[in-house]
């Protein structure tokens, strides 16, 4: 089997430097919009927000929406499936997110690392603890994007808190919790009590790359999305990453910079075929796409996250006022264009005075 590497070394064919995607997708349903303003509308009687991330995309699933609704409030971030990214991003991303904010950083795998979910509880009991009048039963707010495990965490600090079983729906599509939850108790002694939202996708995202690593990582719909993107992206991606041999995985015969060749390659093998022999390119960029949401690839981090791309990444999307959707910057365009046309009205009224 060729690896990467010798492929590489190989061959003269050209490997992309850079990956262009001009369109970027969005995806803000009616439910999202409601769970946004029942988050305001909760957020006095809350004690604490627990913002729940993707540790695959440490950056790419902060929400700047969550920024604008949280505000001071006290925060604990968390990062979800840190079984699924390398051990070198947690050490980066607390030591950047600790000189840049103020929040307390915890990594976790909700599923099986009861060490860290246990933190978080402690987190809790500290402050309940520290003012027991005033946090008679202490609330928390779970939010986070789309698909990020806010529902595995919850059932985990359940389990864990007071020994019971799920409370929250869990799915590996996006969208499984459409609704805020009733309060959950996931501690007796101090009483501790969390309610789940909805997972809230950002109205526009601006970048295209980062929108497709939203959705890479499961927070937009395939659908919505477009596979065939996706699957291009994940390629192009796994080309640059060293030591990945995604040809063994796979189960085909050489690496390739072109979708079209792997999908050939890859649907001949697991043998995705319609009728007539026709090759069901479907069936197989969701092979691929799952081979790499299930950590078949290895752990790997989507989003660059050395000092000058988190400045970067932070000076673009968390500092000054945040960015307008597309129809948001449409309508303060046509508002623009109103007030010249007034103006100019009102300078030729005054001409004729």
């Amino acid at each position: 089997m060729t690896t990467i590497k010798q492929a590489l070394s190989q061959t003269s064919v050209h490997w992309r430097s850079g990956f262009k995607c001009e369109k970027t997708i969005n995806w803000f349903p009616g439910h999202m919009a409601k769970g946004v303003k029942q988050m305001r509308d909760q957020l006095r009687s809350v004690d604490l927000i627990v913002e729940t991330r993707d540790a695959r995309i440490p950056l790419s699933s902060i929400n700047r929406q969550f920024e604008d609704i949280v505000g001071s409030k006290d925060r604990l971030v968390v990062y979800n499936k840190a079984d699924l990214a390398p051990a070198h991003v947690q050490r980066t991303i607390e030591m950047e997110l600790t000189r840049r904010t103020n929040h307390r950083v915890v990594f976790t795998d909700a599923i099986s690392d009861n060490a860290s979910v246990k933190r978080i509880l402690a987190a809790a009991v500290d402050k309940a603890q520290a003012d027991p009048f005033r946090f008679s039963q202490y609330s928390i707010m779970v939010v986070g994007m789309p698909n990020v495990g806010k529902s595995s965490l919850i059932n985990a600090l359940r389990r864990i808190g007071v020994g019971r079983g799920k409370a929250a729906p869990t799915g590996a599509k996006p969208g499984v919790t459409r609704a805020l939850s009733s309060r959950i108790k996931v501690l007796d002694s101090p009483a501790v009590y969390l309610v789940d939202t909805p997972g809230v996708m950002a109205p526009h995202i601006h970048d295209p790359e980062t929108a497709i690593k939203v959705a890479l990582t499961g927070g937009i719909k395939d659908d919505v999305a477009d596979e065939s993107v996706l699957a291009d992206y994940l390629l192009f991606r796994l080309n640059r990453i060293p030591g990945v041999d995604y040809c063994s995985v796979l189960g085909i015969d050489r690496p390739t910079d072109d979708i079209n060749a792997l999908v050939s390659m890859l649907g001949a093998r697991i043998g995705a075929l319609r009728k007539g022999g026709e090759l069901d390119v479907e069936k197989t960029l969701g092979f691929f796409l799952r081979a790499y949401r299930d950590g078949r690839f290895g752990h790997h981090c989507l989003d660059d996250i050395d000092e000058a791309a988190v400045d970067a990444f932070f000076a673009a999307n968390l500092l000054g006022p945040a960015p307008m959707s597309r129809n948001q910057e449409k309508k303060a365009k046509r508002a623009e264009q109103r007030k010249r046309s007034l103006e100019k009205k009102a300078l030729k009224a005054g001409k004729h005075d």
